[in-house]
């Protein structure tokens, strides 16, 4: 099959033929029909979030069901499917909780395991993981909610418990800022969005957004506090970052939520915490990482009730071979919307 492969950190990648994915007893082989270029494959790449070499990235895709393990009883060849790019044992005591998120053997593609920068891929734990896609629903689309779009939703809804009427401040507008001010929206908050690319800042207000902030003015945790009124009830921080972190504490009001989606790495996986905001303002700070995949029929539903249409999201459509240049992209500030692999013969 045809893969792009990370040979080296930093370096192009090549795009090699590679032997056929083997189908996990209790999994199955997909055929990709879309994968998006997230931030978390660029950290894979630079080699702040190393995985051993050589190594296909890519987490956030969908396909079609195309080999079957002997012990899968909920799928069968031709099924349009998506993962979340946490893949769960399903019998462990955090997956009976509920909380696959946390499960002790995850499989990572794209991470811990081959990716999805590839005509094929093997997904183990289908019973456990996999959703059927909703009929209709654009592929590179989907692809978009194995990983930003889904972050989003259960940072939002499983984390900070975002509700009808409350402020969300969301620091960093890429795909999944973006995605946090679509799904914000469509629950019935207001939404101040922060970023330092006026184009994003402008896109952001074509999606909704009620205030732009455009951090290099000055303060940006001051601008918010003075928009809503004393602070928003929940901020997200999406870019895993020291500086944005911090900004998006102090957006804060007393008794705030803040969720950190951004993936500290390299520099920043260590940060200083302004703690007497959190002593004073009596704050709250969840980590999140992922969704569970039993969480897609909730995400589903909001969906088509609200007909939110996050096709937006989605900025370019690229080949397997424009993967190398989008994530070089990341090193720099990068234009509003996400790019999705969606022709891997190119």
């Amino acid at each position: 099959m045809r893969a792009a492969l990370l040979t080296g950190f930093r370096a192009p990648l090549e795009i090699a033929a590679l032997a056929e994915p083997e189908c996990p007893p209790d999994g199955v082989v997909l055929s990709i029909l879309a994968c998006g270029i997230c931030r978390s494959d660029w950290h894979v790449w630079t080699g702040a979030d190393p995985s051993p070499l050589p190594h296909v990235p890519g987490h956030e895709y969908c396909g079609v069901v195309e080999e079957v393990g002997p012990l899968v009883t909920g799928w069968r060849k031709g099924d349009r499917v998506i993962a979340p790019f946490i893949l769960a044992c399903g019998s462990c005591p955090a997956c009976r909780a509920g909380q696959q998120t946390t499960c002790a053997t995850q499989v990572l593609p794209g991470f811990n395991a081959p990716g999805a920068f590839a005509e094929r891929i093997a997904v183990p734990h289908a019973d456990t993981n996999l959703a059927r896609l909703p009929e209709g629903l654009d592929p590179a689309l989907a692809a978009a909610m194995g990983c930003r779009v889904t972050t989003a939703w259960h940072a939002l809804t499983g984390r900070a418990a975002l509700a009808p009427g409350e402020w969300l401040a969301v620091h960093g507008a890429g795909g999944v800022g973006l995605s946090a001010l679509m799904l914000a929206k469509a629950i019935g908050a207001k939404v101040a969005m922060v970023d330092v690319v006026p184009e994003k800042l402008t896109y952001a207000e074509r999606l909704g957004a009620d205030a732009t902030i455009d951090a290099r003015a000055g303060d940006a945790a001051a601008a918010v506090r003075e928009i809503t009124g004393g602070g928003a009830h929940v901020a997200v921080e999406a870019l895993g970052i020291e500086a944005t972190t911090v900004a998006a504490i102090r957006s804060l009001r007393k008794l705030g939520r803040m969720v950190q989606i951004g993936m500290p790495a390299g520099d920043h996986l260590t940060m200083a915490i302004p703690m007497d905001a959190v002593y004073s303002g009596q704050l709250a700070l969840y980590g999140t990482r992922g969704m569970p995949g039993w969480r897609y029929p909730s995400l589903f539903s909001l969906i088509e009730a609200q007909r939110l249409d996050l096709s937006p999201l989605i900025a370019r459509r690229v080949g397997l071979s424009d993967a190398s240049a989008e994530l070089a992209a990341f090193d720099g500030p990068t234009a509003p919307g996400v790019a999705v692999i969606t022709d891997f013969s190119a």
